[in-house]
């Protein structure tokens, strides 16, 4: 898939197939096309060449409203309502719908899984940047999402709690049964993913496997725990 904007290639015949229920990390620096990726992936934009297949089905205009819906979306901004609680930053995706599930009992569910029970009356300005986050995180999976795109989730954390974040996340990928894309600068998020994707000037160009911890153990001459 291709995608232009005058002046600029973002994403040049980019040919990317992604295993159902794998972590997979973009990287590469700004500019090289990773948000594209996401945007493509997301139904947010569409290629100007090539196409987009989820689950076997080419993404089409038509079906762009109904593919969102089953799509989570993670940013670096936190993009919480100042004015909401918690609670009510989780169920915003949901309130304007009809859907055919119990949205406080599902939203307070997200929270205790991301142990933000007690915080679920705060308002944004009461939580940590942390905190916000696993909101963030909450409200992407308001919808059970097969599909989890995060950009940068952990690009406005310190070290330690952009940590917390994206062993989060990728706990919640296992307990949902959700296929995650991450596009990151950070070397330890891409590395805790399963396979790393790197692009340059909109082109792939490198694409691995990342080994398991035990592997890795085994070829420094370590011992299987």
């Amino acid at each position: 898939m291709s995608r232009r904007y005058p002046g600029v290639t973002a994403l040049d015949a980019v040919d990317l197939e992604i295993e159902d229920g794998s972590a997979v990390a973009l990287t590469g620096p700004s500019g090289s096309g990773k948000s594209t990726v996401l945007h493509l992936l997301g139904g947010m934009d569409r290629p100007d060449e090539g196409t987009v297949v989820v689950e076997g089905k080419e993404l089409t205009a038509r079906q762009l409203d109904a593919h969102r819906r089953r799509v989570g979306f993670v940013f670096q901004r936190f993009h919480l309502l100042p004015a909401l609680t918690a609670l009510d930053n989780v169920l915003a995706p949901v309130l304007p719908r009809r859907v055919d599930f119990d949205r406080r009992a599902r939203a307070g569910e997200l929270l205790e899984a991301v142990g933000l029970t007690e915080r679920a009356n705060a308002l944004p300005s009461e939580l940590s940047g942390g905190q916000q986050q696993r909101v963030a995180i909450c409200r992407a999976l308001i919808n059970r999402p097969g599909l989890l795109l995060a950009d940068e989730p952990t690009g406005n954390l310190d070290s330690a709690t952009g940590r917390e974040i994206i062993d989060l996340l990728l706990s919640l990928r296992e307990r949902y049964g959700m296929t995650m894309l991450v596009a990151t600068h950070d070397a330890e998020v891409a590395a805790n993913c399963d396979r790393i994707v790197r692009l340059g000037d909109g082109r792939i160009v490198a694409d691995e496997q990342v080994a398991p911890a035990t592997d890795v153990l085994d070829r420094l001459g370590g011992l299987r725990p």
